[in-house]
């Protein structure tokens, strides 16, 4: 029996469904969402198996024009998804009409290896305009397949996954059969607590955060986790905290019940707020917190 693997790296604007995309090929919820821009800061791969095949999804942050260190790093991760990809799935969703980098779209209109152009979010649109559409974008990415797609209603997602395993090459596995993700327990952990406060905080706050789990202790029953939420300024981390702490409790309970369903276990959380001056523009704390890689 042949075997097949491959590289299937997930790229496009902010908001366009890429996460909810790789969690519906996956099963598990690896990538957090929210309906704001720049929630996915890493480049996190997510895992499927088969006997005769293995398949890398790689979730992407969206597009942008950075503006400090921290989001050139994020276009760093974007860039490294063109490098290894053995088939590029370019995610777009109805009313958008460009990629907001021209360099990388120049490289998905010229790409040497399959591309999906997957149109997202049908479920909000009516027919004459989906058609409308799906010619655009056939006529704007000629050298790509394109499928109308609703990730959340799960609409499609299996028609692109058998494409995908049609075009997947001959390989060997890359990973081990029973891996997920490449990511430690510790990411998923920071990536949850960072999801809350994503949903629950406005304008600056969530952007100017960084979460890093400083313990976790596994026992039968139980995990402990100490985990270290890092603001920018002294106010953002009263803001954080909220009124005698009800903000913060707030967030430690939202993630406890998120992480006893990913862990399946019982989680016993701590939380604490430190001032971490300038991170999102300090090469030296990129690195410490995993970007820059």
């Amino acid at each position: 029996m042949t075997h097949k693997a491959g590289f299937v790296n997930i790229i496009g604007n902010p908001n366009v469904g890429k996460s909810t995309l790789m969690n519906a090929f996956v099963g598990e919820r690896l990538s957090i969402i929210t309906s704001k821009a720049q929630t996915t800061r890493h480049r996190i791969l997510g895992i499927v198996n088969g006997d005769d095949f293995q398949i890398v999804f790689s979730d992407t942050p969206g597009i942008i024009k950075p503006a400090y260190s921290l989001q050139e790093s994020m276009m760093n991760f974007v860039k490294s998804a063109f490098d290894d990809a053995d088939i590029l799935i370019y995610m777009v969703e109805i009313g958008e009409k460009d990629l907001k980098d021209d360099a990388f779209f120049d490289k998905i209109i010229h790409s040497k290896i399959p591309v999906l152009l997957l149109v997202n979010k049908i479920d909000t649109s009516e027919q004459e305009i989906l058609e409308e559409k799906m010619s655009y974008w056939k006529d704007k990415v000629p050298n790509a397949l394109v499928y109308p797609l609703s990730a959340l209603e799960n609409f499609n997602v299996d028609t692109v996954f058998d494409k995908i395993l049609e075009l997947l090459p001959e390989s060997p596995a890359f990973y081990p059969k029973d891996q997920l993700t490449d990511k430690p327990e510790r990411f998923f952990v920071n990536e949850k607590i960072r999801e809350k406060i994503l949903m629950y905080y406005k304008k600056e706050i969530p952007y100017s955060v960084e979460v890093v789990t400083e313990e976790f202790e596994e026992a039968d029953d139980i995990i402990r986790m100490r985990a270290i939420i890092m603001v920018e300024r002294d106010t953002q981390k009263g803001i954080i905290i909220g009124h005698k702490g009800s903000a913060l409790k707030r967030v430690g309970a939202e993630a406890r019940k998120d992480l006893e369903i990913f862990f399946a276990k019982k989680i016993f959380l701590e939380l604490y707020v430190k001032v971490n001056k300038n991170w999102r523009n300090d090469k030296k704390q990129l690195r410490r917190f995993g970007y820059d890689e």
